[in-house]
């Protein structure tokens, strides 16, 4: 079945090269390592980097970066189109070098740090020789930055920082943090905070313990709770501008959430193909399962599902690249990331249900998927919120309707359009 949109030959050959190369080379990779960001894993060391120079050689190192530090500098649009295909394993965007958070911390640090930062931190991320956390969500707080209490005091020439941050992903390995915290308490809600670059090494951080996801490969635990304790860094470690923590956060976080609908896609699709086979593979009662209208009703919900979440996820990329400002989407990107969790829950739920109980065992990857859903409902701000969000942009846009009470809205359009045609309507009656 044909998935997407006719793009331009050449670019069309670079799609066929990355999904014959995640397919044959990455997806193997897959069921061998648990963590692909985990530069500790000597067996990642031996089967992570080989793959990572045969894309550099490719020249699709990075994409979502400019030539000025290392990649092509595609395009959302080539982005979403190339994602969805990495989106089927969890090791490709390590392989491609745009894994999450690191592609977000290179953005940020590429817009807001200074040339020192860049050469300390943003090269070797780019390079792919170290990886990096961001430390914003709090035990007391998540959707809601405004309520986060840790502090940075600025002391001399070092900021000081105290505090507690929650679910800090893949904190134990990470070189350095990107940290938010209040820098200025007594000012407007969205001008209280401010970011920064922590190196993890720095004295008084303290790890915890580590929090693994359910149904994810990490047993270990992927995401950190850190405690910061009289946390001392230079004065120039400060991304942006002192206050601007919250804007710096939702410009890395609108790209993060676009990026991660768009390897999305990747994987409900391959949830769907998986499903498809199963049902032209089981026979039942004398029938293969897809003879069963059943099943042919879950298989013909999660195409339009998916189709519809990818024309969203495509729609939104367009857009960005038209604006080139995240600020200008945010009621696409919450329309996208309220849509992302419930198509891969229902997708994933009904490949269970058409697997049976092979589905729900640990030899097939749909409960893990189904628990990721949830997951995505609650990271980068819980779907409620940018429902609400999003209903509060959209209705922005109307004005409440004249006269709609008590008189009654198609009576009052009616009586306005009689009265604008009332000569032409004289005529027609007369001429009847």
């Amino acid at each position: 079945m044909a998935w997407g949109f006719e793009t331009d030959p050449e670019f069309q050959a670079e799609l066929d090269w990355v999904d014959a190369f995640v397919r044959d080379e990455v997806q193997p990779v897959d069921l061998l390592i648990g963590n692909a960001r985990d530069l500790r894993d000597p067996l990642r060391a031996e089967l992570i980097p080989p793959l990572q120079q045969k894309v550099r050689e490719r020249g699709l190192w990075a994409c979502h970066l400019g030539p000025e530090l290392g990649g092509p500098g595609y395009g959302q649009l080539k982005l979403a189109l190339m994602h969805e295909i990495l989106g089927r394993s969890p090791a490709a965007p390590v392989v491609f070098g745009c894994q999450s958070p690191d592609s977000g911390n290179a953005e940020v640090l590429a817009r807001f740090g200074t040339d020192d930062l860049k050469k300390r931190y943003l090269e070797p991320l780019v390079d792919g020789r170290i990886v990096s956390a961001f430390s914003m969500t709090e035990p007391q707080g998540g959707s809601d930055p405004t309520g986060f209490t840790t502090r940075a005091a600025l002391d001399g020439d070092e900021w000081v920082i105290n505090g507690e941050k929650w679910f800090s992903s893949h904190a134990r390995f990470a070189s350095f943090l990107i940290v938010l915290a209040v820098t200025d308490p007594d000012a407007a809600p969205h001008r209280r905070q401010s970011m920064f670059v922590v190196p993890a090494d720095t004295p008084g951080i303290t790890n915890v313990r580590n929090v693994a996801v359910a149904g994810q490969a990490d047993a270990d635990g992927a995401h950190a709770y850190l405690r910061y304790d009289d946390v001392r860094i230079p004065a120039d470690h400060l991304l942006g501008e002192r206050g601007q923590g919250f804007a710096v956060a939702q410009t890395r976080l609108g790209g993060g959430r676009i990026h991660h609908a768009m390897r999305t896609v990747g994987l409900v699709r391959e949830a769907f193909d998986m499903m498809c086979e199963r049902a032209l593979s089981r026979v039942t009662k004398g029938e293969q399962l897809a003879r069963k209208q059943l099943v042919q009703a879950m298989i013909a919900d999660s195409w339009i599902e998916i189709e519809q979440f990818r024309l969203l996820v495509l729609r939104t990329a367009w857009r960005i690249d038209q604006y080139n400002d995240y600020s200008r989407v945010r009621a696409d990107i919450a329309a996208v990331k309220a849509t992302m969790p419930k198509v891969l829950h229902d997708v994933a739920a009904r490949a269970v249900q058409i697997h049976g109980s092979l589905g729900i065992s640990n030899e097939m990857p749909f409960g893990a998927w189904v628990l990721e859903s949830f997951q995505m409902g609650l990271a980068d701000g819980a779907t409620e919120v940018h429902k609400t969000n999003l209903a509060r942009t959209l209705l922005a846009g109307y004005a409440p309707a004249d006269g709609l009470f008590p008189s009654g809205h198609l009576p009052a359009r009616r009586a306005a359009a009689r009265e604008r045609f009332a000569a032409r309507i004289e005529r027609a009656v007369h001429a009847g």
